[in-house]
């Protein structure tokens, strides 16, 4: 599986399990709803900095993303 797509069904599912819509995630981020929506369809190849926003906002160790 394509490691953008893999980290993004990771953010949704993170997301989801926070009861957060894409939007409220974004604010928490300092991201626009558009670029957090283009990250979980894998759409984006994100960058350290910006995947760092969002482990941050989720409470989510950056590593988890990428475990299976």
């Amino acid at each position: 599986m394509d490691i953008s797509l893999f980290f993004g069904k990771k953010v949704r599912l993170y997301r989801l399990e926070k009861k957060l819509s894409q939007e409220e995630l974004a604010l928490l981020c300092g991201l626009h709803r558009t670029y957090v929506g283009s990250v979980e369809r894998g759409e984006r190849n994100i960058t350290l900095v910006n995947a760092h926003k969002i482990s941050i906002a989720l409470d989510i160790p950056l590593s988890d993303f990428f475990m299976e």
